[in-house]
């Protein structure tokens, strides 16, 4: 009898237990996990979109013409979009950089310097073991890893409030800097906006 008892008791608390796990899923088995958004803050789908605008634009440039005509002679440095936001987006931005440094490298028409070697110039022009990018010295980064232009941008954003609702338009400037005049040679700006109510 107290062995069935015991038997009984375990049986229901693996029914509970069961009732209460989680089910993980996978984007490719199930679409729809990443359309809907769960937040405010820049997601995959938003910098995807985004910077296939950008890029986009850029294919159709006179930089990117120019490019074409000298096949691969061009240097390019791809440096930190700047968050000019009150979110956390660091690694979103993290990863729209890789996104255009990648789609660079495919294009096939300039010469990509690699990020590792970015961050040791930057390094050395700061003079320190932990320099942070400083967007006023572009031109002096280039020079030392002999880059003729830069692509950078920022995202800075919009962010409106009511007692029910938030809206927050965040807007992605993409900029490609020739490096000896300091002349931007493309700018575009695109944009997304979120809610909450």
């Amino acid at each position: 009898m107290k062995l069935f008892a015991f038997s009984s008791l375990l049986l229901a608390g693996a029914l509970v237990l069961s009732g209460c796990s989680k089910e993980y899923v996978r984007g490719s088995n199930d679409p729809s996990i990443d359309n809907p958004a769960m937040s405010t803050g820049l997601d995959k789908e938003d910098i995807q979109k985004m910077l296939s605008e950008s890029l986009n634009k850029m294919r159709n440039s006179p930089i990117m013409e120019h490019w074409r005509s000298n096949r691969g002679k061009d240097t390019v440095a791809i440096f930190p979009y700047q968050n000019a936001t009150s979110e956390h987006i660091d690694s979103q931005l993290a990863a729209a950089l890789s996104e255009t440094e990648t789609w660079l490298v495919e294009s096939g028409v300039v010469t990509v310097i690699s990020r590792e070697r970015q961050n040791e110039i930057i390094r050395e022009v700061e003079g320190q073991q932990s320099a942070v990018f400083n967007p006023a010295h572009v031109a002096k980064y280039g020079k030392q890893m002999g880059a003729k232009f830069a692509v950078t941008g920022k995202v800075q954003a919009a962010d409106e409030r009511t007692d029910d609702a938030r809206r927050v338009q965040y807007f992605l400037f993409m900029q490609v800097l020739d490096l000896e005049t300091g002349v931007i040679r493309f700018q575009h700006k695109a944009y997304i906006t979120k809610m909450v109510r």
